[in-house]
């Protein structure tokens, strides 16, 4: 797919080579290391999905990495290449080393059956030339203290318990209430990695910026808890008094009264004036309890980019929320086995059959539109609207019904 320039080549990175990995990824991305919070922590990438490019002289001139991912999709999992740590040394730029290391992943992803891969893109500009779409989005809000929620039955019902951050007790708690939160969410991801838990509730002192150490609110219907989140306070004062902030890591809650109960707890700490929310669905129950949104400050940013390796094997793999029969004419510059026209029935039973087809196309699009079509969160007739998807209006319409999601899709957390 994309040739190394000469004497550079693609090798599996050895347990002894960790560090120049993770200085390369540094040096890319100007953070500073903390040498102390590096021992502490488990090193999230399993050694069999790290990779790097090699230049002539033997050091390493760029690297990427992978999870191994169940990515929820509407109405299932699909096995998921989630890529990572992508970075090129800024002096080794400009020789197509991204691209080798973007049809590595790829080919690799395929080869342990994975049909999807998933990112963050850094800068939101470099990934749509590989087959990446934009799939997902988030938003984040500051609240101002006291902000009022509207009542939900059940919620007076319920206590709120805080204590201090205990990783030990805590990582495997965190992670399942929040893949109990998030089911039926598309792309929810799931740290079914023990080192990713670790690093959900871990909280080394280079972390914090000046807040306080992680708390854990937990919200319980006596002892079973039925919501939870991970915050922070930091101490400010003003002219006014006291002027604190309220940093949330992580909130996530079983049912309406759970999320009205944490939500009511963290809005009105005392001491505090605004509350910073963690990423949320843009649909998230929050948005709909407020009684005055118009105070929040919101920032709407992309969430996950979604790139199908697999057309037939990743289509099957969902569910679709009308009955469909239509025929996509894809293209896909980095992997043409996915190009050319595809035949996609479904039916209400659940029932789904993608096969080659020689009949005339319905729809046309890139596998990068498809990507964005995929967790149902995009609406084929809107990406008609802006030209990225050609077709008649009924078969956008009929293909925007299909593969609409009735929750947005979300991770909430960046990997």
């Amino acid at each position: 797919m994309s040739a190394l320039p000469p004497g550079y080549r693609t090798v599996a990175v050895p347990a002894d080579r960790l560090a120049e990995f993770r200085t390369t990824d540094q040096l890319a991305f100007a953070s500073v290391p903390d040498p102390e919070t590096e021992a502490s922590l488990p090193f999230p990438i399993p050694q069999e999905r790290m990779m790097a490019v090699e230049a002539p002289d033997g050091t390493f001139a760029a690297v990427h990495g992978s999870y191994e991912f169940a990515m929820p999709v509407p109405g299932g999992t699909v096995p998921c290449a989630g890529l990572t740590w992508v970075a090129v040394r800024p002096d080794q730029r400009r020789r197509g080393l991204l691209r080798a290391m973007i049809a590595t992943h790829l080919e690799r992803s395929l080869g342990r059956g994975e049909p999807v891969s998933a990112l963050f893109a850094a800068e939101a500009a470099i990934y749509g030339r590989f087959g990446y779409g934009s799939a997902a989005d988030d938003v984040r809000l500051t609240l101002p203290r006291g902000a009022a929620l509207r009542p939900v039955p059940g919620s007076d019902a319920l206590t709120v318990h805080l204590e201090r951050v205990d990783p030990d007790r805590h990582a495997d708690l965190v992670e399942d209430l929040g893949r109990r939160a998030g089911a039926g969410r598309p792309g929810w991801m799931p740290r079914a990695a023990a080192p990713l838990r670790v690093r959900a509730v871990a909280d080394p002192p280079a972390w914090r910026h000046g807040f306080e150490p992680l708390l854990l609110a937990t919200v319980r219907d006596g002892r079973e808890v039925r919501g939870l989140a991970l915050l922070a306070r930091k101490e400010a004062w003003g002219e006014a008094g006291p002027d604190y902030t309220v940093q949330v890591r992580l909130a996530a809650a079983l049912d309406a009264a759970a999320t009205h109960r944490l939500w009511t707890f963290l809005l009105d700490l005392d001491l505090t004036t605004r509350v910073e929310t963690p990423v949320l669905p843009v649909d998230d129950p929050l948005l709909h309890l407020l009684v005055d949104p118009r105070p929040a400050r919101r920032r709407l940013a992309d969430n996950l980019w979604v790139r199908l390796l697999d057309v037939p094997a990743a289509l099957t793999a969902r569910r679709y929320a009308a009955p469909l029969d239509v025929v996509l004419d894809v293209t896909d510059d980095l992997l043409p086995q996915n190009a050319g026209r595809w035949r996609v029935v479904a039916d209400h039973a659940g029932s789904v059959d993608v096969a080659r087809t020689t009949a005339d196309a319905d729809v046309r699009l890139d596998v990068r539109e498809l990507g964005a079509l995929y967790l149902g969160g995009r609406s084929a007739a809107a990406l008609g609207d802006a030209g990225l998807v050609t077709g008649e209006a009924a078969a956008l319409g009929t293909l925007t019904t299909a593969f609409l999601s009735p929750r947005a899709p979300v991770c909430p957390w960046n990997f």
